[in-house]
């Protein structure tokens, strides 16, 4: 965290007892509770880590300290905590997560009153606070409560299972393995597929927050055991969650694992076959399958930078009632303008269902595309420089600008090249109809910016 930084990508993040304290809980909780402003409801709850509670007395002493009162949900996915918000109509909420990162993480996550993660300008309201002192404390007799709030993801479940066809759902005696990466999946999860007529098998069930499991990342890399086991007990699909359930990566019934684009451009399809025209935001780093897809059924393409505040925010913007990022998060608007795992899940049971598909069938309609990742090393302080002048050489193609520099090619090619915002590389992400030219673009680019750094 730098001189003046709190807030990354997606919330506070630091390694527990190292970068993130509970003496530094205590103030994050102050700041936030300042800028929310006295007497006001606010939710608090963790996911799996073992640090969670820790984490949630500090934040709670801070906000209570401020005069704000705390309504305590407890463990449960961020989704869950984030429908809450929105429910019992609170002013805002704080959820402890360090969502995909390693055990030794903790985070923090502020929440505006509409379920929504606050924007980046609110975040510098907070981060103003936190850094100048301008904490308010509230005198010793209008310190804030603290009250239980029981049954959130009850509620959550109860609220997924309105937006899809509960019978058609029953009537398909789906088959599903979720992996709950031993953290707040396993709590909505498998009750919410149960009450829509699922059998249930669950790997990585019980909470544990050391992730003896896998890591709380859903990777391809490490979903073997649930590709393996969809595959034995000949299941319809698998679904692995990330640590916080907001996101949600699947593998179809030969043990298949698709990464997060394929799914959306299911879901992409078929709500714009039934709301020809809408507005679908996805950031930049998506696949050109998504652009495809929202052409092919008329709908309207909105992008974003990387990060899924800015998706949320931008949906909220504009409108929008469907977004997605290739990561596994889909932000579905008639629930909840945020990533959800178990909404994603149910929805893709809802399609299949409709359709009499299966997810293999869905995913080989579309124009496939191979991928190609690649990073070069390159100094914080050198990173703009870089982009400016890599957008410089490529001005006269197909580009686009909104994060990093995106190039689209005739042969419906395309290569992102963007500056990491967590560590001091670039990152460069292609896409193409065969294997060879992704590979071609991406040692073609990389060797380009390694050319350009040699004259910085």
């Amino acid at each position: 965290m730098s001189a003046r930084k709190l807030f990354g990508t997606n919330g506070i993040r630091g390694l527990v007892n190292v970068e993130l304290t509970p003496e530094m809980a205590i103030k994050v909780g102050s700041s936030i509770g300042t800028f929310f402003g006295k007497e006001k409801k606010l939710l608090v709850g963790y996911d799996a880590r073992t640090s969670g509670p820790m984490f949630a007395k500090a934040v709670i002493a801070g906000l209570t300290a401020t005069g704000c009162n705390v309504f305590f949900a407890g463990m449960a996915p961020t989704p869950s905590l984030q429908f809450a918000v929105k429910n019992h109509k609170m002013d805002g909420g704080v959820i402890i997560t360090a969502s995909h990162n390693p055990p030794e993480y903790n985070g923090i996550k502020v929440i505006w009153s509409d379920g929504i993660e606050t924007s980046h300008e609110q975040e510098v309201e907070i981060e103003n606070i936190y850094f100048d002192n301008k904490i308010v404390f509230a005198a010793w007799d209008k310190l804030g409560a603290k009250r239980e709030l029981a049954g959130i993801n009850d509620e959550y479940i109860q609220a997924i299972k309105k937006h899809v066809n509960k019978t058609k759902i029953a009537n398909a005696h789906f088959h599903v393995v979720v992996d709950a990466a031993n953290s707040v999946g396993g709590l909505t999860a498998p009750p919410l597929l149960r009450e829509l007529g699922c059998k249930i098998t669950s790997i990585n069930a019980n909470i544990d927050g050391t992730f003896p499991g896998r890591m709380p990342e859903p990777r391809p890399e490490s979903l073997g055991d649930l590709a393996s086991t969809v595959k034995a007990i000949k299941a319809d699909m698998g679904v692995a969650f990330d640590g916080d359930a907001d996101r949600s990566i699947f593998v179809d019934g030969n043990g298949v694992i698709y990464w997060g684009d394929k799914t959306f451009a299911i879901i992409i399809k078929q709500y714009l076959l039934k709301n020809p025209g809408a507005k679908i935001v996805t950031p930049v780093s998506s696949s050109t399958l998504i652009k495809d897809t929202v052409e092919a059924y008329k709908g309207e393409l909105i992008w974003t930078k990387v990060g899924s505040v800015t998706v949320s925010q931008k949906m909220k913007e504009v409108g929008a009632n469907l977004g997605g990022e290739e990561n596994g998060g889909v932000f579905y608007g008639p629930h909840q303008a945020v990533r959800d795992g178990a909404m994603t899940t149910v929805l893709l049971l809802n399609i299949m269902a409709e359709t009499g598909q299966s997810l293999s069938q869905l995913v080989a309609e579309q124009p496939q595309y191979f991928i190609e990742k690649a990073k070069i090393e390159c100094p914080d302080d050198k990173k703009e420089i870089l982009l400016q002048k890599i957008t410089e050489q490529v001005k006269g193609e197909n580009v686009s600008t909104i994060d990093g520099v995106k190039i689209w090619f005739s042969d419906a090619s395309a290569i992102l090249i963007r500056p990491s915002g967590t560590e001091p590389v670039f990152r460069l992400y292609a896409e193409a109809k065969n294997q060879e030219k992704a590979l071609k673009l991406v040692e073609g680019y990389s060797s380009r910016l390694k050319k350009i750094l040699e004259t910085i």
